[in-house]
């Protein structure tokens, strides 16, 4: 498929599943990356009533800046969106207070994504509309990286079988700001602007092909890569499964006890 025809594709996705469910608000949460940059100007030019909401919360300058700068791009350029920026700071920080005695960095993470979760249902409740997912197939399907009840409690996921290299694709066909497109992948997460690079250790790039690797065994791992297969490329692709396995749980449905039939 060209980016062209994905867009067309999804697009046409995103209006059928609409239609079928009687739906005609769509909530997105829009971060200043590609990702949710894309999957809003989709859900725009399907045509249906889009609230693009950026929720800083101790963001970054720079990429609560891209954030706003692309909900003004999307009110310039499509009819029925609004855009509103709430910021989570002051929720977030008492929360902090408030669960201080269990005090964890990686949790606090995660307790931002969650905040930013209740906050679009919040929004898609009093709008009767649907929360919009913004994960992508690499991130959601490969390693797991997102928040469970956070960014992965979705209603939708528009471009959940999409790589991220497709994503690019696809915002540089929408016309999406290269700002966004230039800008160093990072959840937004963390107050010291830590990158995915630097908590997975891989680029996107580098993902995408540890994934179509994974499923293969040695023999065949080496018809493809040749003598190009190197000891770093073995690092990487342990590292890859090491992740997908850690974060397995996040893709499976939750574990039910199932009570025996009398």
């Amino acid at each position: 498929m060209t980016p062209k025809q994905r867009i067309n594709y999804i697009v046409k996705w995103i209006k059928s599943y609409a239609t079928k469910n009687k739906i005609d608000t769509l909530v997105v949460g829009v971060s200043g990356g590609i990702d949710s940059a894309v999957v809003s100007t989709l859900c725009a030019r399907a045509g249906l009533y889009v609230i693009a909401v950026s929720m800083p919360i101790r963001q970054s300058e720079h990429t609560h800046d891209l954030s706003v700068r692309h909900g003004q791009w999307l009110k310039d350029n499509f009819e029925l969106v609004d855009h509103y920026v709430i910021d989570l700071t002051p929720a977030f920080e008492q929360f902090e207070h408030a669960t201080r005695v269990f005090s964890d960095e990686l949790a606090y993470a995660n307790s931002r994504a969650r905040l930013r979760m209740a906050t679009l249902y919040q929004l898609a409740q009093a709008n009767s509309g649907i929360v919009v997912g913004t994960g992508n197939k690499v991130e959601d399907f490969g390693v797991g990286f997102f928040t469970k009840y956070g960014d992965g409690g979705v209603d939708i996921s528009p471009i959940g079988d999409c790589l991220k290299t497709e994503v690019w694709a696809m915002g540089r066909e929408l016309g999406v700001m290269q700002d966004i497109i230039d800008a160093a992948p990072t959840d937004g997460l963390w107050s010291d602007g830590r990158t995915d690079e630097d908590q997975i250790g891989m680029t996107y790039p580098e993902l995408e092909r540890m994934m179509s690797l994974d499923l293969l065994d040695r023999a065949d791992i080496a018809k493809i890569t040749g003598n190009s297969w190197s000891k770093a490329d073995k690092e990487k692709l342990k590292r890859y499964r090491e992740l997908r396995s850690r974060n397995l749980h996040k893709m499976q449905p939750i574990p039910v006890c199932t009570m025996p039939k009398e």
